[in-house]
């Protein structure tokens, strides 16, 4: 059988496609990532058997999803995908002699017990049932017709040139690395000297002066090594800036929907990513060249002194790495394992400790407990068989390099008596086999983390090849027609993700420039996706978007959300200053536009009673304020910006009746002459629009002003009735 493609899933949420993506190499053909995310409709929450199986019939396999048990599982062509956990998706490729092996995206190719696997696999509570859930797939004619994705491979000159431009600086490091190999060179000469000349002739004069000369050397070194320090310091600084800025600078380019399918982790890892590629450009790769020079020129001094003594040293070194790669993949699957295990240890203890009042409640103290013991049972089985084969590899390397260093002791020691070496070029072959030891050990290391930076580098590839929001292969216009009217055309729209219901069903809406629009409907009826379609997070599926003669799409992103003065529901809140929270787009707020914005959000009075004004730090880091001064200060950062269109989405809902009637009355006066949507419940928010929306289940089904509307007695009636008669 031949061996099984792996990926490793950049992203939490990326398992779905991943397992696709390893299942169509399989079958011979590469697609990308990217391309199998955008298919499978993949959201926060990840991609469902659903996405998966659309994703997979779109490339060509033909699918079937199943709840199936172990025997007939078996019996099913292999590779399939298995939902894994209730919360994952694995690929099962192999099925032999009661071994399941399976393809992880979190981890890498795993083997399981029956046992195990059954653990992790069956979704059914029954125990005589045993069942769990299966997505088959086979490739149809279809599938090898298809043209595969030309998938990148790792662009280490893309690294390499943040390397480049501090030439200058790595010249002065390998400068610096010659001289100190120079000076380490004559160190095993001078102690040869000691013995042979120094101690032989009993010429003591001699020996201070090869003492003296080893201090100095010992010094020069030192120094060269504090100097390739500091030079090492200001690159990896300088080259991790570097790369943190053109990965924000990238992820600023971004589409908004892409936000919208990234987990914060996920975005927070690439960061770490940039670190790791800095450590591995500056530490590892560098440290590695130094102990590879050192390597080479101390191999060629031990072939000097001996011969066979060199041969011995070689072929000991490859038995010593090829015993520790020998172990490697055993344990990374031990030690994925046994991180599971700890982890539903972890669990377990949340859960006994947070649930102690159901648990007692419900007189399930011993289940709860037997549960958590059998845990233990698990992890302690799996530290018996980790530390079983780290001393198999210990005993391993144990007797390799120590019979390596006996065996080189007695070779030296027979040479001195035979007359071959001297007493002193038997000290200075002990010294370079402890030289010599250092740099193969950080070879091994370097290995590991040149895996850890492939994947980084994966993950930063990914991110490059992503479209921006503005590419530079297109234009977009930087000015708005005569008519600034919004014109809404047709428009459908469906959130990613498979079998979602469309949220906007062919909206045909007019909003008129220099007018209020108000839009109103129940919870998920759309309101919110209508706005965040103007303010261009996501392109409509279908239908369009114009303003005036022109369309939104030909506006360029920047010139339009420049023009727009936004509050949503989840607004931001910085930590900063007042002053800098409301004028967010200038680095020194302008004081008159700053007043007239805290004027218009009622929000002067509370400023002022603090003892910092204007100056008090707000947010995650600063003083905590309600929700009612939080909006109040989002909608200051709307009208110091001083915008041609106004989109607020349930701007004021958290205010008090006294405070939204000031604010409304003084935004009344602030919108003449400006088009505004607005987006609420609140009948005292919506009554003076010029036209009042009504949108239920993606569908426009009533529309006019409040007069109007409340006269028809539909919809618009029955969501403010009860508001109307307060109101009376």
């Amino acid at each position: 059988m031949k061996v099984f493609p792996f990926y490793k899933q950049p992203d939490i949420m990326d398992c779905g496609p991943s397992c696709l993506r390893m299942i169509a190499k399989y079958h011979g053909k590469n697609f990308s990532l990217q391309k199998l995310r955008e298919i499978s409709g993949i959201n926060k929450e990840g991609v469902s058997l659903l996405g998966i199986s659309e994703a997979a019939e779109k490339i060509g396999f033909r699918t079937t999803g199943a709840k199936v048990s172990v025997d007939q599982l078996k019996e099913t062509d292999l590779p399939v995908i298995l939902h894994w956990n209730q919360n994952h998706f694995v690929v099962l490729y192999k099925i032999k002699k009661n071994k399941y092996y399976i393809a992880d995206p979190a981890k890498h190719l795993m083997v399981y017990t029956e046992q195990e696997f059954l653990s992790n696999w069956v979704s059914t509570v029954e125990e005589k049932e045993r069942e769990g859930v299966v997505l088959m797939l086979s490739p149809s004619p279809d599938f090898y017709s298809m043209e595969g994705d030309k998938v990148r491979g790792m662009d280490f000159s893309y690294l390499l040139k943040y390397l480049y431009q501090y030439k200058s600086l790595v010249v002065q490091l390998f400068v610096g690395l010659g001289v100190g190999s120079l000076l380490q060179l004559i160190l095993p000469f001078l102690t040869q000297s000691v013995v042979d000349i120094g101690i032989n002739t009993r010429n003591l004069n001699f020996i201070y002066i090869i003492l003296i000369a080893q201090t100095m050397l010992i010094v020069g070194r030192m120094s060269v090594e504090f100097i390739r320090s500091w030079i090492l310091l200001h690159i990896s600084t300088r080259i991790n800036i570097s790369i943190l800025t053109d990965f924000l600078i990238k992820l600023m380019k971004l589409p908004m929907s892409y936000f919208d399918t990234k987990m914060t982790g996920d975005i927070m890892q690439r960061m770490n990513d940039q670190k790791r590629i800095e450590t591995f450009l500056t530490g590892s790769t560098l440290n590695v060249i130094f102990s590879m020079v050192n390597l080479v020129i101390f191999a060629i001094v031990l072939a000097y002194y001996n011969v066979t003594i060199f041969i011995i040293f070689v072929v000991s070194t490859v038995l010593y790495s090829l015993w520790i790669i020998f172990f490697l993949k055993k344990r990374r699957e031990l030690d994925f394992k046994r991180f599971d295990i700890s982890s539903q240890n972890q669990s377990a203890v949340v859960q006994l400790i947070t649930g102690m009042q159901e648990i007692k409640l419900n007189n399930c103290e011993q289940q709860k407990r037997w549960e958590w013991e059998r845990i233990q049972a698990n992890l302690f089985r799996f530290n018996v068989k980790s530390l079983a084969l780290g001393q198999y590899q210990q005993a391993g390397t144990f007797f390799i390099n120590e019979g390596k260093n006996i065996l080189i002791t007695f070779l030296v020691a027979k040479s001195v008596i035979d007359g071959q070496l001297t007493l002193g070029a038997m000290m200075a072959v002990q010294y370079i086999i402890g030289q010599l030891n250092s740099p193969i050990e950080q070879l091994l290391g370097f290995i590991q983390q040149l895996q850890d930076a492939k994947i980084s580098l994966e993950r930063l590839n990914e991110i490059r090849e992503l479209e921006d929001e503005e590419p530079l292969n297109k234009s977009f216009t930087k000015e708005l027609p005569f008519d600034k009217s919004i014109g809404l055309h047709n428009l459908s729209f469906t959130y990613p993700g498979a079998g979602n219901e469309p949220v906007l069903s062919n909206i045909n809406l007019y909003i008129p420039e220099g007018k209020t629009t108000a839009i109103v409907g129940m919870s998920g009826s759309g309101k919110t996706t209508i706005l965040k379609l103007l303010l261009r997070f996501y392109e409509p599926q279908r239908g369009e978007i114009r303003v005036g003669s022109g369309y939104l799409n030909q506006i360029s992103y920047r010139y339009w959300r420049g023009l727009c003065g936004v509050v949503m529901q989840d607004g931001f809140i910085f930590s900063d200053s007042i002053a800098k929270n409301i004028a967010v787009g200038d680095e020194y707020p302008n004081m008159t536009k700053l007043k007239h914005a805290m004027q218009v959000a009622n929000i002067t009075e509370f400023i002022e009673s603090l003892p910092l004004g204007l100056n008090t730090k707000i947010g995650a880091e600063g003083n905590g304020i309600s929700q009612g001064q939080r909006q109040r200060i989002l909608i200051a950062r709307s009208v110091y910006k001083n915008p041609e269109y106004i989109f607020f989405d349930e701007a004021t809902n958290a205010l008090d009746a006294n405070n939204e009637k000031v604010i409304m009355e003084n935004l009344e006066s602030f919108f003449k002459g400006r088009t505004v949507v607005v987006v609420a419940h609140r009948l005292s928010t919506v009554k003076n629009a010029d036209n009042i929306v009504v949108l239920d289940k993606g569908r426009i089904i009533e529309q006019g002003t409040h007069a109007a509307l409340t006269k028809q007695k539909g919809e618009y009636y029955e969501l403010v009735k009860n508001q109307l008669e307060l109101g009376n």
